[in-house]
This record gives C-alpha cells, structure tokens and sequence, in this order.
C-alpha cells in the first residue's frame, strides 16, 4: 500500500519533473526541512542555464561561499555576479533573501527590552555587525535597572581596526541620559580574541565611566557566529 508522500510524488509527477522544479515540490511534498541547502538556493535562483540546473548553480553559490551560509549572508550583488550562470536578478533575489533573515534576528533582539547577560546583549548587536566586512564600534544605553534604551554606531573602520573617542562615547551617553553602557565591536576576521588594545581601551572607558557615574556593563567582541564578553571572563 503506498504512502501519502508517494501518493502526491505520483499526482505531481516529481520524477518526470524538470531538476530545475523539483526543489519547489519537494518543499510542498515533504517541508521545507527537508530540502539541502543548494535545494533552498535553488528556489531563489528559479532558473538555471543551459549548461547547468538551478541546483547546479545553488551549489556554485555555496562553493563561493566555502559552503557557509554565514558567508553567503556577506555577499554582495557584485560577488554574486562573478559566479558563472549567476546574474543580477538572480544575485538580488539572494542578497534579498539574507537580509530578510538579517532583519528576523532583528526582530527577536526587540523583543528582549532588558540586558540580563551578555547573550542579551549579543542578540542586540549580532545581526548589526555579524557579517560586515570592516570594524564598527557600537555602545547600547542602559537605564538604572538594565532597560535596553537605545544603541548608537560610536565609529566605523577598516578590516582590522577603528578609531574610537572616549569623549564622543560619553557624549552620546550623556545625551540618552544612560545610567549604563555596553561596548561591541566586531572582528571580520573571525577572531573574538581581544587584542591589547581592545583591552586598553575597556579599561580606560571603564575609569572615565567611573568618574561620570556610568558603568560600564560589558565589552563584547564578536566575530563568525560567537562572541567574547570581557564581563564573563572576569576582565571589567
């Protein structure tokens, strides 16, 4: 007796399909779960060439991208381009797709208002900085009770470093009336080792903090899907 699946293979027809529309019917048949990553890519390629199939070419995408969705979610529409048998359109529906994915981390980080531990605060600034290709320098405001009240890019640099003032830093704390704050910046390299100046510069934000009455919570450096907090590790 057969199955239900095999019962709508057959009314589909998914075996005498084209390669090209059996991602977007095997999505309806058994879940989007169940579909490979090129299989997903596939769908959002539509189309594939006359060389090769949209899985072929999901498959391209993810080799450009050492079979990382994280790197993916990097890519621009000009990387996008330069893989063979992708063009504009095709590079923009991707590019779009990630950003929609970008945008649901964002979504969750607003739901959480208050700042417990410092995987609050890396839901808050993850989907900002996670896949940048340059350094940016961010400070979250905390009210007296660690409500979450607003964040603010302090500076933005190359692809190893930034430049950051402390007194541009504390004005912008001043100005949002924060009792607290957090320090993040990211790492494109990958890396969430601090280095000795990403130590220097907490200590010295966390003396000038002190002399302001506004305390310094954390300083987290993020990079490649973790993050290290200087509070976690007893350095504040």
């Amino acid at each position: 007796m057969e199955t239900k699946t095999e019962h709508l293979e057959k009314r589909f027809g998914i075996k005498q399909l084209a390669e090209d529309d059996r991602p977007r019917e095997k999505l309806i048949l058994r879940g989007r779960q169940n579909l490979s990553n090129a299989e997903l890519l596939a769908i959002l390629i539509a189309t594939g060439t006359k060389d090769c199939s949209a899985i072929d070419l999901g498959q391209r995408v993810l080799q450009f991208a050492n079979n990382r969705l994280n790197e993916i979610g990097k890519l621009q529409v000009k990387d996008l381009i330069k893989i063979k048998g992708i063009g504009e359109a095709k590079a923009i529906t991707i590019v779009a797709a990630m950003e929609l994915g970008r945008r649901r981390k964002e979504e969750e980080a607003i739901q959480s208002p208050k700042m417990t531990c410092s995987s609050d605060a890396y839901l808050h600034f993850e989907y900002i900085l996670e896949d940048l290709p340059h350094e940016e320098f961010w400070i979250m405001f905390l009210s007296r009770n660690n409500s979450i009240i607003g964040k603010r890019q302090v500076s933005t640099g190359g692809i190893s470093s930034t430049v950051v003032d402390p007194k541009i830093i504390y004005k912008y704390a001043l100005d949002a009336m924060a009792s607290g704050i957090v320090l993040c910046h990211n790492h494109p390299s990958g890396s969430v080792q601090p280095s000795k100046q990403d130590i220097l510069l907490t200590r010295k934000l966390i003396d000038a903090g002190r002399l302001l009455d506004i305390f310094v919570s954390d300083h987290l450096i993020i990079g490649n899907k973790k993050y290290f907090s200087f509070a976690d590790e007893g350095m504040m």
